[in-house]
């Protein structure tokens, strides 16, 4: 089976890879648009997370013409009010690399005792028959200054609920055993397993 997931971060299709073989699926590769040639940056305008999981699935759909998936990610702080929410990876501005969105992060909690927050994960898949969303959500707290060198995105700054670690410190299995992207993607696996008998190990 072949599905097209709606990124071109080598370490989310590695991470989404190593969440589905773990749990039997076998046959299923993972295209980006990279890899099959094809352009699709539609423009994520939706104020939800699962508005822009759509516009990104569908973009992939009719340019690939294979089923396609996308997820879109925040994070919601609480002491900001949600922010920066859909907004995440454009926090500090419109080309904000990741240095800067957590920098500005960082800044804006300086101080502040109340640092919950939580990452949300929701995948639209989209084929010929269906549209589907599915959702994982992981507590945690804003740590104050970065820790650890591993991942991406805000995981150098986010301590999960139940452990003294941000993302970027602890091993990456762990990382995937837990995370929000971990929650969302293993509810599309169930829904795999229950639709795709063919492609599962006996």
């Amino acid at each position: 089976m072949r599905i097209a997931a709606a990124t071109n971060n080598p370490n989310k299709i590695l991470e989404i890879r190593k969440i589905i073989e773990s749990h039997g699926i076998r046959d299923f590769e993972i295209e980006s648009p990279n890899s099959l040639n094809v352009i699709s940056d539609p423009n994520e305008d939706s104020d939800t997370l699962e508005g822009n999981a759509r516009i990104k699935a569908i973009s992939l759909f009719k340019k690939s013409g294979i089923p396609s998936f996308a997820d879109d990610t925040g994070l919601f702080v609480e002491e900001l009010a949600g922010k920066p929410g859909v907004h995440s990876a454009r926090f500090a501005s419109e080309n904000a690399n990741d240095s800067e969105n957590r920098s500005l992060l960082l800044k804006l909690l300086k101080d502040k005792d109340n640092r919950k927050a939580y990452f949300e994960t929701v995948i639209c898949y989209i084929s010929e028959k269906e549209e589907l969303y599915f959702k994982g959500r992981c507590d945690g707290n804003i740590s104050k200054v970065e820790l650890g060198n591993k991942g991406f995105g805000y995981d150098s700054v986010f301590i999960p609920e139940g452990y003294t670690n941000t993302f970027a410190e602890i091993d990456s299995d762990l990382k995937n055993s837990i995370s929000h992207r971990y929650k969302a993607v293993l509810n599309f696996v169930q829904w795999l397993k229950m639709n795709n008998q063919s492609i599962i190990n006996p």
